[in-house]
């Protein structure tokens, strides 16, 4: 007789809210009026990632695995679940923001239309709303919440697919650009494939060589046969996989053009959210799985940290384009968050400082990197953001509040005092020193150095260049973006002067149940 496995549906409560909205967001779109959808829409997403955020809130020091055995809810997934319920709220009112295109809508009306097509011509126009992003987004929402609490290998795959798929289509649904949107969804989609196969393969090796595919089981195997071939080759494989979704050099190939390409909304939710599911993974494989046998894995880590620190830092002094400059800025943000991944000291039951770190480095970075966007959303002229370089000089003339806010974004991911970015460099620096890791924090510090200049170079256009002739727009933000905008700013300030409630709570949460 098949035993049903136990299932708390507390544990499940955050996401049974996010997927159970986006099932709504499906039926409200196959079946509700077109006249008012999008508030609709707008409004259950809503629902489900504030009812994640709370009910994930509600979980904390919660230490049990439950869905047998294949979901962990501990600190970990709970603090990373909360952060990427809340960044997906503020995603979604990026999304709704309608008060600064002149066509109401970052998003094409019809993805289907061909591009460069009459009909297509017309629809860039059109007031009419597309709202098939919500669902969707509430789908990716959902499985990114899974990934961070996903105990076993099977369970992670599944997750990695429900959260990739609708981010393939979601960044080939530009209103503006569509050609440039379209060739960034399908560079995503083909890499993301090879990235999922990597992954497949490497889950294969690592069950063949321990029989298991449990987080757990595969522990205690790897502590009494740490040197079998079968294991290393899948771990490596395994690390490949996640290392890509995190955008972590070599496997970044793919960020700079989707970063560029899709709508501005969806990069800022990819940016922040993808981030800390990714690394929410990583996390939980090395640390529970092989956290016994860091040996395994701690160069492997070591030598991709400092690849992705010098690509990031010296390829992003090249870029022209601010989306492309803040993909390169991400890829070298995901090198210094993997110095904090080397802070490993214990295991499953005692990751040590350097997880706590990680995690409040993942918070901090989230929200600035979505109010950075969100600024970028307010730049504008004839062909939608203004993004190229030249076109933000002289901006604190044009609109000093907007300038401001960016120059403060942009310190704040160079790691300058008084920042959020400062504080989450302090402390994962300060865990990789304490594991011992400290010429990967020397290069890290020489990579910040680097990196700092193409943000200066930033404030620098905006404050001391001359206006450009003809220059662009500064839209007046709608709610949706005013609320994020205050958001993210206050955050910034706030984990900046005084993280030390946020800081505790980290790391209280640094514990992972096996």
């Amino acid at each position: 007789m098949v035993q049903a496995p136990e299932i708390s549906l507390a544990a499940l409560a955050p996401l049974l809210f996010v997927l159970g909205a986006a099932c709504v967001g499906v039926l409200v779109e196959a079946f509700g009026p077109p006249e008012g959808r999008h508030r609709v829409q707008v409004a259950v997403a809503l629902v489900g990632t504030l009812g994640g955020l709370v009910t994930s809130l509600l979980l904390a020091g919660e230490r049990q695995v439950t869905a047998g055995g294949a979901l962990a809810v501990d600190g970990p997934a709970v603090f990373l679940q909360a952060t990427i319920a809340g960044l997906g709220a503020l995603s979604v009112l990026l999304f709704a923001e309608r008060s600064l295109d002149p066509a109401r809508s970052a998003f094409v009306a019809a993805a289907a239309v061909p591009a460069g097509s009459p009909r297509d011509r017309e629809l860039m126009t059109s007031s009419r709303v597309q709202t098939e992003v919500y669902p969707l987004t509430g789908f990716a929402v959902g499985g990114m919440m899974l990934f961070v609490a996903a105990n076993d290998l099977l369970v992670m795959f599944v997750a990695l697919e429900v959260l990739s798929l609708p981010l393939y289509l979601i960044s080939g649904l530009a209103r503006r650009r569509r050609l440039l949107s379209q060739e960034a969804a399908v560079k995503y989609f083909l890499l993301g494939a090879f990235a999922s196969a990597f992954f497949l393969y490497g889950l294969a090796l690592v069950y063949g060589a321990t029989g298991s595919v449990r987080l757990a089981d595969i522990r205690a195997a790897a502590a009494v046969g740490g040197t079998d071939l079968l294991l290393v080759l899948g771990l490596a494989l395994l690390v490949v996989g996640l290392m890509f979704k995190a955008s972590v050099a070599p496997f970044h190939a793919w960020t700079p053009d989707v970063y560029q390409g899709a709508p501005t909304p969806v990069t800022a939710f990819m940016a922040a959210c993808t981030k800390v599911a990714a690394f929410g993974a990583i996390l939980r494989l090395l640390y529970v799985a092989f956290g016994t046998s860091e040996w395994t894995w701690r160069p492997l880590v070591y030598g991709i940290a400092i690849v992705s620190m010098v690509v990031g830092a010296v390829l992003g002094l090249t870029q022209t384009d601010l989306k492309r400059m803040l993909a390169y800025s991400s890829i070298a943000h995901a090198g210094f968050l993997l110095t904090g991944v080397l802070g490993l000291n214990g295991g499953a039951d005692a990751a040590g400082s350097g997880l706590g770190a990680t995690m409040f480095y993942l918070l901090a970075y989230g929200l600035t990197t979505l109010g950075a966007f969100a600024v970028l959303t307010l730049v504008r002229d004839g062909a939608g953001e203004a993004t190229h370089l030249s076109r933000w000089a002289g901006l604190a003339r044009r609109s000093p509040l907007t300038a401001a806010v960016m120059a403060l974004f942009l310190l704040a991911l160079a790691g300058i005092p008084l920042t959020s970015g400062f504080t989450a460099k302090f402390a994962v620096f300060r865990a990789a020193i304490d594991a011992g890791a400290w010429p990967l924090v020397v290069v890290a510090l020489l990579a910040s150095a680097v990196a700092a200049f193409f943000y200066l170079r930033v404030i620098v256009l905006m404050y001391f260049a001359e206006p450009v002739v003809d220059g662009p727009t500064v839209g007046v933000p709608g709610l949706p973006t005013t609320i994020v905008l205050a958001v993210t700013v206050t955050a910034t300030v706030v984990l900046g002067i005084a993280p030390g409630a946020v800081l505790d709570v980290a790391e209280r949460a640094a514990i992972f149940v096996g």
